[in-house]
């Protein structure tokens, strides 16, 4: 199938009620303009200046969503336009983010990336961790960043009851959260594996790549 076929599919799959992420990274140009004329006009990049490069080449209606895991120093090539940061995992991550967004004039939006698998290869904070960082002082402080929801990437496994078990662990939290912080909106699981899984379960946004280009 096409890329706007695939990207109907999918979009038909997971309800009104998720977006989809395109994922583009290590897509070339012409296959993210092929996604934006189907329609997709939200791209995650798991690479700063991979995305900053594309961001600079392609329309500039695109949000662009920063997907994988973001070092400080990486930050201010992504400042100026970054729509939605996936992969917040510390304190000093977000009071380099708010720095880098009070230079561009901008309030970033950003997510806490929460440890969910059964892997040790993930990133991400624990619920404690993530439920301490959100009532923090350090952090109601920060003028220029926004948190507006959690991550979670679920365990690279076949079984479909461990990783809805791990989806639905993730949204009981993130509900848990927003009865204390309305203003958290945004839940971000599912990938190309697991994509219908996470929308059951209450994704607001899935992050699907080799579903819509094809396996690299």
């Amino acid at each position: 199938m096409s890329i706007a076929e695939n990207i109907r599919q999918i979009e038909t799959q997971i309800g009104t009620k998720t977006q989809l992420v395109a994922v583009t990274k290590t897509k070339p140009l012409a296959l993210l303009q092929e996604a934006y004329d189907a329609g997709c006009k939200q791209f995650g990049e798991n690479k700063a200046q991979e995305m900053a490069e594309k961001y600079a080449a392609l329309p500039k209606d695109i949000s662009w969503h920063l997907i994988g895991h973001l070092q400080t120093n990486k930050v201010k090539y992504i400042a100026p336009f970054v729509a939605l940061i996936h992969s917040v995992d510390s304190l000093k991550l977000l009071q380099e983010i708010d720095k880098q967004a009070a230079k561009c004039g901008r309030v970033i939006d950003c997510l806490l990336q929460i440890y969910i698998a059964q892997e040790d290869t993930k990133f991400g904070l624990l619920e404690a961790e993530a439920e301490a960082l959100i009532r923090s002082l350090e952090v109601e402080n920060l003028a220029n960043v926004r948190i507006v929801g959690l991550m979670g990437m679920a365990s690279n496994v076949a079984d479909d009851t461990q990783i809805r078990r791990e989806f639905k662990g993730l949204k009981t939290f993130f509900d848990h959260l927003k009865t204390q912080n309305p203003k958290l909106t945004t839940l971000s699981t599912g990938m190309s594996g697991d994509y219908q899984l996470a929308a059951a379960e209450g994704s607001t946004l899935v992050r699907v790549g080799s579903a819509i280009f094809g396996s690299r």
